[in-house]
């Protein structure tokens, strides 16, 4: 596993917890970071796609970044009174995913008030609904130069740095 995928699943675990307890929001974020080391992060609900063309999208930003590893989170709620932060990072080289999630808590308000610290197992990368972002796609020209412009048009609300080893 590249230490870049170690990284990340750190730093999204302190992000989600900021995010949530310091702000009271819980969006879903994906990140990746490159060869290099320059990682690129937003929120996916900015993107208002359906779930094919999200996945297209992100598949077309994994490979035009040359990217080494990403990771996609979101808030799984199981019940109402159940709520969990669950994020996924998945390594190119590696049949493994790294695999986080911690018990989130709200008021009467519905105001985020507590998280868990986040459990990280391994998981087969395959069972990971979002794990194959690396495969190649074919997009039309168009489909192309409309999600080049997408991603030119996100460019001010990107968060964009380097994790230089």
């Amino acid at each position: 596993m590249h230490l870049f995928a170690e990284n990340i699943a750190v730093e999204l675990s302190s992000y989600y917890r900021n995010l949530a307890l310091g702000h009271g929001v819980i969006p879903k974020v994906f990140t990746l970071v490159n060869g290099e080391g320059s990682q690129y992060l937003f929120f996916i609900d900015d993107l208002r796609m359906n779930a094919e063309e999200e996945n297209q999208f992100l598949s077309y930003i994994v490979q035009e970044h040359e990217a080494v590893c990403y990771a996609r989170g979101t808030l799984v709620i199981l019940e109402k009174s159940q709520q969990l932060i669950e994020f996924a990072v998945i390594d190119q080289d590696d049949a493994q995913a790294i695999v986080c999630s911690a018990q989130l808590t709200r008021d009467v308000d519905d105001k985020p008030v507590g998280l868990t610290e986040f459990e990280k197992i391994l998981a087969p990368k395959k069972t990971i609904f979002f794990s194959g972002l690396f495969a190649p796609i074919e997009l039309s020209e168009d489909r192309a130069e409309e999600f080049e412009g997408l991603w030119e048009e996100m460019k001010p609300k990107i968060l964009h740095r380097s994790m230089g080893l």
